[in-house]
């Protein structure tokens, strides 16, 4: 190509150019026809120690119809939105017919599932999509749950059975931009009034934000000053949502900046339930649990994916799964898989026994996301040159794995929640705060 000066550039770039500078990309197939992209999902085969066995019937033909779903609706279109950083809105529908919204809750329209079938289909649909998996598990695990554990009976009637079908859709906001992990400290004020509350302040980070009909807000209570939490109707005067631009991760989840400025909201949308931040813990510790469950599924997703490509993939004459090295790295993904899936059931007994502690399950979200983490990694490695492209999932996944990694809880707060419970000592004030020495 030609190279002009600035001067010249102008009217002349055209001209400059080959003659398929603007050709459209070679789809990936014929690009590269010796391995099958994502959107042709691969069979699982990372259940190596046959998990499944441990599911009931109705678990199991729950995992199946979530994975049937994923993997004929999503798989095809997911590195398109991804790209685009686009939410598919088309294949909400879809997503309502698998009857998983509402997770373990019972009544309300709601599916009434255990916690281990919900946790199975968080997996299963974050196996072909994270971005999926996050927009259900804001909407269900955290605004729905919410609305569940906190709300009145009058809330439930009238939020729970449109959310389960995702007629409405909900957010969740708690994070601001000067409080993410320090989240009880958060800013947002609600003030009382005659006949409700006026709430100012901004969140961010607030998965489905920017469409969500339903958006649940944390503030202050300025009489109390305690945390108390809201039901925001979309398009409330004073409340506007722009989308957070320029992610690397979970492109498809449509985050935002919430701003409140003199918003109204009725006493009847006053969540009774949340009159502290050890409330909003509550809701916290539930759906950690849940969260646990995607970079398993991230991760099996992932090595599916590698364990086809490997075997249809050539070099030197011979199919990459035939190399040592390469086999080395697959047996510790599917080690790390193992694993990481019976730290998440584990999990699920105990919360089923009444035993899981806040300290369990964050242990269990931090543990599990380092070995995803890992585990991604080495999936990147052995895809190549391939592994750097949304078409073969390892590079998407790589990325969505990084938001999991920080959001509800980051590793190393999950790490002092669960030390705290070890020790009994807490060590999230720094000392620095202070002029006097800790030693």
């Amino acid at each position: 190509m030609t190279v002009l000066s600035s001067q010249n550039r102008d009217g002349q770039n055209k001209d400059a150019k080959s003659s398929y500078f603007n050709l459209p990309a070679l789809d990936v197939s014929d690009a590269f026809p010796q391995a099958t992209p994502a959107s042709v999902f691969p069979p699982c085969t990372s259940d190596y120690y046959h998990f499944d066995d441990l599911l009931t019937p109705e678990e199991q033909a729950l995992r199946m119809k979530v994975r049937e779903c994923m993997e004929k609706e999503i798989a095809p279109i997911m590195a398109k939105y991804w790209e685009k950083a686009e939410f598919p809105f088309h294949v909400v529908p879809k997503l309502a017919a698998l009857g998983i919204a509402g997770g373990t809750i019972k009544g309300y329209g709601c599916p009434g599932l255990s916690i281990t079938a919900n946790a199975i289909a968080t997996a299963e649909v974050a196996r072909v999509d994270a971005s999926c998996s996050t927009f259900i598990l804001v909407h269900s695990s955290l605004g729905m749950l919410t609305i569940s554990i906190a709300g009145s009976e009058a809330q439930k009637c009238k939020y729970l059975p449109l959310l389960a079908q995702f007629k409405t859709i909900a957010c969740w906001g708690l994070t601001e931009p000067g409080y993410g992990s320090d989240a009880s400290s958060l800013e947002t004020i609600a003030t009382k009034v005659a006949g409700g509350w006026i709430l100012d302040g901004q969140k961010r980070w607030i998965g489905n934000s920017t469409f969500a009909d339903v958006l649940i807000i944390f503030a202050r209570n300025t009489t109390t000053n305690q945390i108390n939490a809201f039901i925001v109707k979309k398009d409330a005067p004073g409340l506007q949502v722009t989308k957070i631009e320029n992610k690397i991760g979970m492109r498809i989840v449509q985050n935002g900046d919430i701003l409140l400025k003199k918003v109204f909201v009725p006493d009847e949308d006053k969540l009774p339930g949340i009159n502290s931040f050890k409330d909003t813990n509550k809701i916290l510790a539930a759906s950690r649990l849940v969260v646990a469950w995607q970079p398993i599924g991230i991760s099996m997703g992932v090595f599916d994916i590698c364990h086809r490509y490997l075997k249809e993939r050539k070099q030197f004459g011979a199919p990459l799964a035939a190399f040592q090295i390469t086999q080395q790295k697959l047996v510790q993904m599917m080690g790390n898989i193992q694993a990481m899936i019976l730290v998440g059931w584990r999990l699920c007994k105990l919360y089923e026994n009444g035993k899981m502690t806040a300290g369990r399950v964050s242990l269990g979200k931090a543990w599990i996301t380092s070995k995803a983490r890992e585990t991604v990694s080495l999936g990147r490695e052995l895809l190549g040159g391939n592994g750097i492209l949304t078409d073969f999932l390892v590079a998407k996944a790589f990325c969505d794995l990084e938001p999991i990694h920080t959001y509800e809880g980051t590793y190393e707060i999950n790490s002092l929640v669960a030390a705290r419970e070890i020790t009994g000592i807490s060590s999230f004030k720094p000392a620095v705060l202070t002029q006097r020495s800790r030693m």
